[in-house]
């Protein structure tokens, strides 16, 4: 390897992980220095040079800094369109659902939405058809949006926390979350809704940065970056608790009201 290759994977390296101290600024993770530059008294200097025991693990379902592909954020934060963020993530091997799928689940629908759906990630009919949310529990999103709504599905956005279906339609996994979640955060930066639904607890818990139940989150206002989301039941749990679609309607119904839609 000669010298000026070896000098340019160093910078390489060096811009991905300065990209990704600012991912992980940006998206609040726990104990993470904050931005340099803020004056600190000697006082105050001395006791953060000693060191702290460990924080006790808590078990999350968000990003984790050391499963995150280092350069997912600096990829990501390059695209300037959502055509050119899925060249970006290419025929994507950043975490180890990748042997199992079939097509990577990108996303769908209008890129300026003012509306933006955000669920877990592809089923089977997802992973064959290359679209999110296309089998029972993307019809029933879908009677959601054109029937309840009167809006065209092509109207808004849909999306995912993660890009590949797991195996046996299995939870997403921590390290997998953190993979994809540089690319939904700027699907979300690219689309820039007024509103997003989260679709279920991993949706609502990974943009929220938070532990609590979706039966705690749903039906209340939360903000992410600025931009209003509510969380809601997720279709495949409707299609086994049918009895809970009023709940859903009453969380649609505050996002019909702040779009200004009227039925």
């Amino acid at each position: 390897m000669g010298l000026d290759t070896a000098q340019g994977d160093v910078r390489r390296w060096a811009r991905g992980l300065r990209a990704y101290v600012e991912y992980l600024r940006s998206t609040g993770v726990d104990g993470f220095p904050r931005a340099a530059g803020v004056s600190r008294s000697p006082e105050r200097a001395r006791c953060e040079a000693r060191p702290e025991p460990p924080a006790p693990a808590v078990p999350v379902a968000t990003a984790s800094p050391a499963s995150v592909d280092l350069f997912g954020a600096a990829v990501a934060g390059r695209a300037r369109t959502l055509e050119e963020l899925r060249e970006a993530i290419g025929d994507c091997r950043r975490c180890k659902l990748w042997p199992g799928r079939t097509h990577i689940v990108f996303g769908v629908g209008n890129p300026r939405a003012q509306l933006m759906f955000v669920g877990e990630g592809p089923g089977r009919d997802e992973d064959l058809q290359g679209e999110p949310f296309v089998g029972r529990a993307g019809q029933l999103l879908t009677d959601m949006i054109t029937r309840g709504m009167r809006l065209r599905r092509e109207d808004v956005y849909i999306a995912n926390v993660i890009k590949c279906r797991p195996p046996e339609n299995r939870n997403p996994e921590p390290d997998e979350i953190a993979s994809c979640e540089p690319f939904l955060v700027r699907q979300i930066e690219i689309v820039r809704p007024r509103v997003i639904v989260a679709l279920g607890k991993f949706a609502a818990q990974t943009l929220l940065r938070t532990h609590l139940p979706i039966s705690q989150l749903r039906g209340k206002w939360h903000d992410y970056r600025g931009i209003k989301l509510m969380p809601t039941l997720h279709p495949a749990y409707l299609l086994r608790n049918p009895a809970d679609k009023r709940l859903v309607w009453a969380d649609i119904q505050l996002v019909m009201a702040e779009l200004g839609i009227r039925r």
